[in-house]
């Protein structure tokens, strides 16, 4: 019997329990992002004109990853809706490519295993990670500004005065990650696109270059005009040969201030290079367009030079000063996946070692900027045997903690019916329990309850959609499933869940 068959007969005209990941679930996407909702929705999602803190501690397979999905929703729509109050996304879930390049920063003998590389990254990795993702897409917007989505366009950048087009060419040139063509010709196309005026850079250049072909030509003037000889009493009269070795010192005296200049820019990314250590960055390029910024105007401002959270924390508010001055009232950053990234392989102490250093007050509750950290279960109860300076650190009380992201039989009832509903034909409104014959409704809920995630609930309506199927022909079709085919897929994937097959 084919399964199309049995959902058409109760009026569904696909398969609401197909997926499984929400990444790839159109039904998902479609449909049960606006209006299937977690108890705990309001909590974690807040107020988008307040950004807050919220962190969601779940099993794999509860729905985290769809929330995340469901806040970035909510948020454009938000966007929409208020132009002017609008919430500048962040979605930290990658981290393959940060943790790559930390790891290549680090000694060989460090970078052989996992744990040792973990125990470098700090603080300040999570904080260059962020505002590499952030600075690259709003570079992306400005540039690309009729491609992407929520481009910024030219009358958004009149708002800027001249220190926001410096910051924010300072930013892009510590974090701008984009692979699209040669970093140093995206950098000048941004500087040209936010009309920041560089001429006075060259003035140090073209004055050492005149300047040494001013000397040089003295000297072959000399050269050719000398005629040599000896004095009166016969000694040999000195020519221009004799003070040649001036010429290179002259010209050296006359290039000082270009050679000084290009002598700080290069320490300065020397030293980016080696302490901003998630991001692809080459020396020379870093110090190209370190020279394109005004001296004046590229002294004592913060970069990220040291091994140390001040200067980023100053960083962090340059970008916010920026969005804000672009319409952007709060920014929300949203971390997913610590258990994918090939670095810490789902192996708890591993992902303990990278999501620490990020569970700190001062960070979580930045004016301004909201974190919301979906983490997997394991960590919550590693958390609690934790030392009394890491709780005063972290303040958890402070961060609209979710223990336990946990679903009742009730609530993954709903759900069910709600992907049922999506998949309906007009007019229909099918539920779980209309495709079972004789199966009690307590002792569903109760099956359900017992299956805990919305993961392992689509995945055993599937199996029992299949295993009916399989028990009748086409020629011969039942459209009401049994409670005892019901009882015996339960009981095998319960076993398997429980042997942590799946």
């Amino acid at each position: 019997m084919n399964i199309q068959s049995l959902l058409e007969h109760h009026g569904i005209v696909r398969n609401p329990f197909a997926e499984e990941d929400a990444q790839t679930d159109q039904v998902f996407k479609e449909h049960c992002i606006a209006n299937a909702y977690h108890p705990v929705w309001d909590k974690v999602y807040g107020d988008p004109k307040e950004p807050s803190t919220a962190m969601v501690f779940g099993p794999k397979g509860s729905g985290k990853t769809a929330m995340r999905l469901q806040i970035l929703r909510h948020l454009k729509k938000f966007n929409q809706d208020n132009p002017g109050q609008r919430v500048f996304t962040i979605p930290y879930d990658d981290f393959n490519p940060f943790l790559d390049h930390f790891s290549e920063r680090l000694s060989r003998r460090t970078a052989r295993k996992p744990e040792r590389v973990l125990k470098e990254w700090k603080l300040w990795d999570h904080m260059d990670s962020i505002l590499c993702l952030g600075v690259t897409k709003l570079v992306d917007q400005i540039l690309k500004h009729e491609l992407v989505e929520d481009g910024i366009d030219g009358q958004a950048l009149a708002q800027l005065d001249h220190n926001d087009r410096r910051d924010l060419l300072l930013l892009a040139a510590c974090y701008d990650q984009s692979s699209d063509g040669a970093f140093v010709e995206r950098w000048n196309s941004f500087r040209r696109r936010l009309g920041y005026n560089n001429l006075s850079t060259h003035v140090s250049c073209w004055f050492a270059c005149v300047w040494c072909v001013i000397v040089a030509a003295a000297f072959l003037y000399l050269i050719f005009t000398s005629t040599g000889g000896t004095d009166d009493a016969g000694n040999a009269v000195r020519t221009v040969w004799d003070y040649l070795w001036l010429m290179p010192v002259l010209m050296l005296i006359g290039s000082g201030p270009y050679l000084i200049r290009l002598v700080k820019t290069w320490w300065a990314a020397f030293q980016i290079k080696r302490h901003m250590r998630v991001g692809r960055r080459e020396l020379g390029t870093v110090r190209k367009v370190l020279h394109s910024i005004p001296a004046k105007e590229l002294a004592s401002q913060p970069l990220p030079r040291y091994d140390r959270t001040d200067d980023r924390y100053e960083l962090l508010n340059k970008f916010q000063s920026v969005l804000a001055r672009l319409g952007y009232a709060g920014t929300i950053v949203l971390l997913d996946r610590v258990d994918e990234p090939h670095m810490t392989g789902g192996k708890l102490e591993l992902m303990r070692l990278f999501v620490w250093p990020l569970l700190d007050n001062k960070l979580l509750k930045h004016p301004g900027i909201g974190f919301k950290l979906m983490l997997p279960q394991d960590l919550h109860r590693d958390m609690e045997r934790e030392s009394r300076d890491f709780h005063e650190r972290a303040r958890l009380d402070k961060q609209n903690v979710i223990p336990s992201f946990q679903w009742t039989g009730e609530s993954l009832y709903d759900l069910a019916r709600a992907r049922m509903m999506a998949c309906a034909k007009p007019g229909e409104s099918p539920e779980p329990k209309d495709l079972f014959a004789d199966l009690d409704y307590n002792r569903m809920i109760s099956a359900f309850h017992s299956l805990r995630v919305p993961r392992h609930l689509f995945r055993f309506l599937y199996r029992v959609l299949v295993d009916h199927c399989n028990r009748y022909t086409d020629a011969n079709p039942e459209y009401k499933i049994k409670a005892e085919t019901f009882e015996t897929v339960l009981a095998v994937y319960s076993r398997e869940v429980d042997s942590s097959s799946l």
